[in-house]
């Protein structure tokens, strides 16, 4: 199965509380449904110092986000598009706009 959301893809934010954000696909986990993007979902975190010499400190990290939440961009159109998936010849699947038609 050829999937919607790859690692790398720019995508855009559904809805939420970071509805409209764009960023960069971390990764991908297809198991739970969800993906991390680059600076959307950011979280903070209070760590607390756990051996003697270490510091306690504040973490900013990313939260994932259920694949439903998010829509890619196409690369050619530079607008959020469904994604179509077409066969080539050897039976080579490939990501294709909705909208231009071009392959991603």
């Amino acid at each position: 199965m050829l999937s919607r959301i790859k690692k790398n893809d720019s995508v855009i934010v559904l809805s939420g509380k970071d509805k409209g954000k764009q960023g960069l696909v971390i990764s991908v986990d297809q198991k739970s449904g969800s993906a991390l993007v680059k600076d959307v979902s950011v979280v903070t975190q209070h760590v607390k110092a756990r051996k003697a010499g270490e510091k306690s400190r504040i973490v900013k990290e990313e939260r994932p986000i259920l694949l439903c939440k998010i829509m890619p961009i196409c690369p050619a159109c530079k607008n959020p598009c469904r994604v179509q998936v077409r066969f080539h010849e050897g039976a080579e699947k490939a990501r294709m706009c909705s909208r231009c038609k071009g392959t991603f």
